[in-house]
C-alpha cells in the first residue's frame, strides 16, 4: 500500500476540483442551504458509486467502444447539462414567496454523475494509475471504491458548506442573477475543460 497517501492526494483533487457536480452542489447550498441540499448531494455520491463500478469493471470502456453510440452519449448528456444551467441562470431570487420552491433531488444528482465527463476521467485516472495491492486486483478495486466514496463524500459536503456561506447574494434580485449566471456558465464550460485536460 506504498501508493495509499498518493492516490488519497489525487482523489482529493480530482473529485474536489472544480467541475458540473461541485458546481451544481455550491448552487444547491446556496439557494437552498445544506439541509435541503443533502439529497441531491447524496444522489452524486452514490451515483459516483456507479460511475467507479462502470470504470473499474471495464464497462464503460466497451459502451464507448461500440460504434455509434459514444456521439449518442455525448449528446444525451451535454442536453442534460443545458437543462441543469438552464435551471440554475432562471431561478428565482430566495425570499418568503419561494421558501418551498423545490430543491435538486437525490435522482437528479445520482443522474448528474452518470453523464458527468469528469467523472469518468478522474475515475480512469485513478484506478488505473494506482495500485493499492497489485497481487490481489479485486480487493484492490474495492478498497479504492471505499476510500474513494469517503473521499467524494468528504469534497461534496465541502461544496455544499461552501455554497450555503453564498446564502446571501442570493436573496438580493440582482446579485441572485448575476450569481446564476455565473454558476449556469461554469456549469457549461466544466466538461469541457475536463474533457480537454
Amino acid at each position: 500500500m506504498d501508493g495509499l497517501t498518493g492516490f488519497l492526494l489525487a482523489g482529493i483533487a480530482l473529485t474536489g476540483s472544480p467541475g458540473p457536480a461541485t458546481l451544481s452542489l455550491t448552487a444547491t447550498g446556496a439557494a437552498f442551504g445544506i439541509r435541503r441540499g443533502l439529497g441531491y448531494g447524496a444522489g452524486i455520491t452514490l451515483g459516483m458509486l456507479a460511475v467507479m463500478a462502470l470504470t473499474a469493471s471495464g464497462v464503460i470502456a466497451v459502451i464507448l467502444a461500440l460504434p455509434g453510440l459514444a456521439p449518442i452519449v455525448t449528446i444525451l448528456a451535454a442536453l442534460y447539462f443545458l437543462y441543469l444551467a438552464f435551471r440554475i441562470a432562471t431561478a428565482p431570487p430566495l425570499g418568503e414567496a419561494n421558501g418551498d420552491a423545490a430543491a435538486p433531488s437525490f435522482a437528479a444528482g445520482f443522474a448528474l454523475s452518470l453523464v458527468n465527463p469528469k467523472g469518468y476521467a478522474a475515475m480512469a485516472a485513478l484506478f488505473s494509475g494506482f495500485a493499492l495491492l497489485p497481487q490481489q486486483p479485486a480487493i484492490d478495486a474495492i478498497l479504492k471504491i471505499g476510500l474513494l466514496l469517503l473521499v467524494i463524500a468528504t469534497v461534496n459536503l465541502g461544496w455544499l458548506l461552501a455554497g450555503s456561506g453564498l446564502t446571501g447574494l442570493f436573496r438580493d434580485p440582482w446579485s441572485n442573477r448575476i450569481v446564476n449566471l455565473i454558476f449556469a456558465a461554469l456549469l457549461l464550460v466544466s466538461p469541457a475543460a475536463a474533457i480537454r485536460f
